[in-house]
């Protein structure tokens, strides 16, 4: 059987602090996080200091692999050049190893030829500024009809052209994979691996949404152990992420049980 390295996004349990959601993830013996930068009343949007996440990491034995997210990266203007460098100084002084790329999701810059000369642009703005911070740029397609850049393939011709494979990496999202309906998979460009299901039968995949991304579960629709499997397979080693956006799932009592029976249920299966 091989080995899931799983980690937990703070997405995973919202309302905790920092410091109890990193007590939360070595209590399930994860030993990578993801903190984010869009949850209210919490850090980092609270104006917690870096320092602080970077001491509360290193009190448990934990690596931040990355901050989520830098929104529309792919529109780039001096607004986008300002939110990336806050972004990278902050990844730089927390610890966290890379920053989350998210392109625009609003059904604007869609078209054939624009989308993949905005992607170029953006990610030749970043370059020189994630590599002077020394942080890794994780480039994440969204599988939404109205999503600016859909295909990891797109994603991964740009990142290759601009021979910035050691800078860039992509996000492999189970969910999002799904809904883009895209085969192809890049496990030696792929940085971090999203999780989320969806048990919701009535649910089309065109109308799939981050309100019904839930845990890991024997009803999953998405086939989150088959794309596990396969990633694994094709030399993947990187860690799996838990990141469900379901409310049902922020809501309930005993996350760090129902987190525990999802990583059983999808070792099982891997």
């Amino acid at each position: 059987m091989t080995s899931i390295r799983f980690a937990l996004n703070h997405m995973a349990a919202p309302s905790l602090a920092i410091d109890d959601f990193f007590a939360l993830a070595r209590s399930l013996g994860i030993d990578a996080v993801e903190i984010r930068n869009d949850l209210s009343g919490n850090a980092i949007l609270d104006g917690t200091h870096p320092e602080m996440i970077r001491q509360a990491a290193a009190r448990h034995g934990l690596t931040i692999i990355s901050i989520n997210a830098l929104q529309r990266f792919n529109e780039w203007n001096a607004t986008r050049a300002a939110e990336a460098q806050e972004l990278i100084d902050y990844a730089g002084a927390s610890g966290a190893r890379a920053l989350v790329l998210v392109p625009k999701n609003d059904g604007t810059g869609c078209a054939d030829g624009e989308r993949q000369a905005n992607l170029r642009q953006s990610l030749a703005a970043l370059k020189p500024m994630l590599e002077e911070a020394g942080i890794i740029g994780l480039v994440e397609p969204l599988g939404f009809e109205i999503c600016s850049l859909r295909s990891k393939t797109e994603a991964a011709e740009a990142i290759r052209e601009l021979g910035a494979e050691s800078t860039f990496r992509l996000v492999h999202d189970t969910f999002h994979h799904h809904l883009a309906g895209e085969a192809a998979t890049f496990p030696d460009l792929t940085g971090l691996v999203h999780i989320s299901g969806v048990d919701d039968a009535a649910v089309s995949v065109a109308d799939m949404r981050d309100s019904h991304r839930v845990l890991v579960n024997a009803d999953d629709l998405l086939d989150n152990a088959g794309q596990l499997r396969a990633l694994l397979q094709a030399g993947y080693t990187g860690p799996f992420s838990f990141e469900p956006f379901a409310a049902e799932v922020h809501a309930l009592k005993d996350p760090a049980g129902a987190l525990r029976a999802s990583m059983e249920y999808l070792t099982a299966r891997v």
